[in-house]
């Protein structure tokens, strides 16, 4: 499989090594029910409403008689691109709030203006809503008076690159729309609904996610669908044709069960650049580590050259 390992010190690793022995403590993130992500939801709200909030429009936006809310961070000056950026969760829990520091991390380093995209949940929406709401909103987004003439990348992590890929390949109907699109950067996605061999073969001693029961939750999402319906893209965009989508940047760390998920469709992706973080988990750019900063700054500067190669 084609990719980059990441180049990490020994320091680094040795640290990456002793967040992990933490991580090994804590409960794996499993999708088994409607109930458990309600409750984790509804904590994440409580958190948020205690922590400073960054300042952030609001909006309910849409295309035609679609609509979907999103979440709108603006830099100080005139903005370079914008970021249309799809947070993760397992399709269940989260919300673009969430984002936030991540997202202001991007507007500081690039001068871009990042469109968080608010879209429904799998706990009481088809998987398949929730990428329509996400191709709401980057039609929107690709259309709007206020972001006419720049430059647009896609941000998507874990089920919300899967939700990116699916919005790129879904975007091939508008080509003139997704010609704007200068770049996607995705961390860790899950490419295809069926599972890839190293979902396949995840064991318990898997961090962060529930490796023995991923296939399962997987198949969750999509019920009544045979493997065979579920490997149709942009359900599973491993699957799609990916010739004339944007360059890409990814991520997946070598301890995750969806490497393989970034690493074949990398193959498959003309342009796609491929990193391999040793020692790392699912999840890792939000982790203390030195390691996560190295890769949060090159993210960013690869967003600012592709907007720079843009403009040029």
């Amino acid at each position: 499989m084609a990719h980059t390992p990441w180049p990490a010190s020994e320091p680094e690793l040795a640290q990456m090594r002793a967040f992990n022995k933490k991580l090994a403590w804590m409960p794996r993130f499993k999708i088994r029910n409607r109930v458990t992500p309600r409750v984790i939801q509804a904590l994440l709200r409580v958190s948020q409403k205690v922590r400073t909030q960054h300042p952030a429009q609001t909006r309910l936006i849409g295309v035609g008689s679609q609509q979907v809310p999103v979440r709108i961070l603006l830099p100080s000056g005139q903005p370079k691109g914008v970021v249309l950026d799809i947070h993760g969760g397992g399709w269940v829990i989260g919300n673009a709030q969430m984002d936030d520091d991540l997202n202001l991390g991007m507007v500081n380093a690039c001068d871009v203006a990042v469109v968080s995209v608010d879209y429904r949940l799998a706990v009481d929406t088809p998987v398949e809503g929730l990428m329509d709401d996400c191709l709401t909103a980057a039609r929107w987004l690709l259309t709007a008076d206020e972001f006419a003439g720049l430059p647009v990348i896609v941000v998507g992590e874990s089920a919300g690159g899967h939700l990116a890929a699916a919005t790129l390949l879904a975007l091939k109907q508008w080509p003139a729309l997704l010609q704007r699109v200068s770049g996607a950067v995705l961390y860790y996605g899950v490419y295809d609904l069926t599972g890839t061999p190293s979902v396949r073969a995840a064991g318990p001693d898997t961090l962060l996610l529930d490796g023995p029961g991923m296939v399962t939750a997987l198949a969750l999402l999509t019920p009544g669908l045979s493997d065979e319906a579920r490997r149709q893209p942009p359900l599973s965009p491993l699957y799609g044709e990916l010739s004339g989508l944007p360059p890409a940047l990814m991520f997946v760390g070598a301890l995750d069960p969806l490497k393989d998920d970034t690493l074949l469709i990398a193959e498959r992706w003309p342009g796609a650049q491929a990193h391999l973080l040793p020692e790392a988990a699912h999840g890792f750019i939000h982790f203390p580590v030195a390691m996560a900063g190295s890769v949060l700054a090159y993210s960013r500067r690869w967003i600012s050259a592709r907007l720079e190669g843009t403009a040029g």
